[in-house]
């Protein structure tokens, strides 16, 4: 079973640009840096790879906060 923080942990890891601990569930993920179509796709990317997760940019477009895509993600684990 997969945990938010999981989840936040490895969004950390794959951006540089994020300091380690800032992000929480409640978190508007396009605020916490300079959100931008390649880091979009970054972030697909690693949900495939991570968790084999199919998430489209509509997806990312609908979320709001790292809680958001996480329950999108997790119903679909």
């Amino acid at each position: 079973m997969i945990t938010v923080e999981d989840f936040i942990t490895k969004i950390e890891a794959e951006f540089d640009e994020l300091e380690p601990g800032k992000l929480k569930p409640e978190s508007k993920f396009r605020d916490m840096f300079d959100w931008n179509s390649i880091n979009a796709l970054v972030l697909i990317a690693m949900v495939k790879t991570e968790y084999d997760v199919t998430i489209t940019a509509d997806d990312l477009v609908k979320a709001k906060t790292v809680n958001d895509v996480f329950e999108t993600v997790k119903s679909r684990v």
